[in-house]
């Protein structure tokens, strides 16, 4: 009898970590392709470094791998090499970066210290993978969880305030800032996970008929304004259009695959739109990023003649960037990413994709970011208990309002928010983050698996 080769198949045990490593070995090839690509771009010969940056992404990789196939054998064997291709092409990226911004502002590298932060990530995704053996666990401690959140949500109002005028960052001293708001969005969808686990009963009641929709009881209403209140404290004190967005967005997301009702998405894509139109008309840094986002080219207009609160030209060279670089792009290394300044790091880094490898390798970058979110949401699938199934959606929800919002603002579609790329962009917070999520979601899909699945059968 012939056997028709399936997806399921493909990802079936016991073959399942043999395809992660396949998958794996891939990616670092891609990623040392493109470091030796850029590097004959640039130099006109290879990087002098070539072989340890390879050891370097091959101990990134395989790390983990060793981890996974001992503490979490029947996890889905793409989340991993997702995680690891696109740390890896960020690494490229900002090893290409450097050069640029060296020649242009004399800045110091920052692909060494990414590289270190992404080791960092991958050590604290194999301990999160030890310590946490059942993510059931976690649901005993969700008060204390959204506590801490709403404290680190909370520090970063104490903090001075960046160059844009944004309050992201709690400063340590000579230890440099962290990021709180990108450990927040975990902690938040653990809290989310278990608090409508609880009672996901009530708030699927229905209410009264408004416009041929049932609307949720007045009484249940509470958890959400609560969230949107907290989500326009954010927005006002810290400035913080990002995390603000996240925050809420991914309450009702989660909200919804527990009630099933679109009521609630109803409700709150009208908390969204009046309170995202209200301090986008009265707070300062806010409605300066309005006025960029509505009026990109008009920078390049005599002083008099632009409107009052445009200061920014980021969001013209990012328009710029991607034109320039069509279907196919100009080439790594062959394009002018230093012309966006600092942010060309940040969230700007996906301009140096469009503009470098095009259309079709921006495509692919978004792709496997749908392929990481994909593979969550069919671990929320095939979990069998209401928290795991709300744990992943949150956790896959997450990452992809994060690249919505990043890559909204970046293409003119919404107003920029200032968050970090995930995976690609610089920065510590965002990177360790991003792997705990990695390994929250392994977690899940091994246990899913194996409780899916008789003892001994794969």
């Amino acid at each position: 009898m012939e056997q028709t080769l399936t997806w399921d198949a493909f990802t079936r045990s016991p073959d399942r970590r043999r395809r992660e490593a396949w998958l794996l070995a891939l990616a670092l090839l891609l990623t040392v392709f493109g470091d030796a690509y850029a590097g004959l771009s640039l130099h006109g010969r290879l990087p002098a470094d070539l072989p340890w940056f390879a050891a370097a992404v091959a101990v990134l990789a395989y790390g983990p791998h060793v981890a996974v196939r001992r503490l979490a054998p029947r996890a889905d064997p793409v989340i991993l090499p997702c995680a690891v291709l696109l740390t890896g092409l960020g690494l490229v990226l900002l090893r290409r970066l450097d050069v640029a911004y060296a020649a242009a502002y004399h800045s110091p590298a920052v692909a060494p210290e990414q590289l270190l932060w992404s080791g960092v990530g991958a050590v604290a995704a194999v301990v999160l993978l030890v310590v946490l053996r059942d993510y059931r666990r976690l649901q005993r401690y969700l008060y204390v969880t959204m506590a801490i959140a709403l404290v680190l949500l909370a520090a970063p109002a104490f903090s001075p305030a960046d160059t844009l005028g944004a309050r992201r960052w709690i400063h340590l001293g000579p230890l440099g800032t962290v990021q709180p708001g990108e450990f927040v969005k975990i902690m938040i969808a653990v809290f989310f996970a278990g608090y409508l686990t609880q009672h996901r009963n009530a708030l699927a009641l229905e209410g009264r008929r408004v416009l041929g929709m049932r609307l949720p009881p007045g009484r249940q209403l509470g958890p959400i304004v609560a969230v949107w209140v907290v989500s326009l404290l954010v927005l006002i004190v810290e400035r913080d259009l990002g995390t603000s967005l996240i925050f809420f967005g991914l309450f009702v997301i989660m909200l919804y695959v527990a009630t099933e009702r679109t009521s609630w998405v109803v409700c709150g894509l009208f908390l969204a739109s009046v309170g995202a139109t209200a301090v986008g008309s009265l707070e300062p840094h806010v409605k300066g990023r309005v006025v960029a986002w509505l009026h990109p080219m008009e920078i390049f207009l005599p002083a008099e003649r632009r409107p009052a609160a445009l200061n920014s030209d980021q969001l013209a060279h990012a328009l710029f960037s991607f034109g320039s670089g069509g279907l196919t792009g100009t080439g790594l290394g062959q394009g002018h990413p230093e012309l966006i300044e600092f942010a060309g790091r940040s969230d700007f880094i996906l301009t140096t994709v469009g503009e470098e490898l095009g259309l079709a390798g921006t495509t692919v970058v978004l792709m496997l970011y749908v392929l990481l979110a994909e593979r969550g949401l069919r671990t929320a699938l095939i979990t069998r208990d209401p928290f795991g199934k709300l744990l992943a959606t949150g956790v896959a929800g997450a990452l992809v309002l994060q690249v919505f919002v990043v890559t909204g603002g970046v293409t003119g579609l919404i107003p920029l928010t200032g968050k970090a790329l995930p995976f690609l962009a610089k920065g510590g917070s965002s990177l360790v983050a991003n792997w705990l999520m990695v390994a929250l979601l392994i977690r899940v899909s091994d246990t899913a698996q194996r409780r899916r699945l008789p003892l001994g059968v794969d």
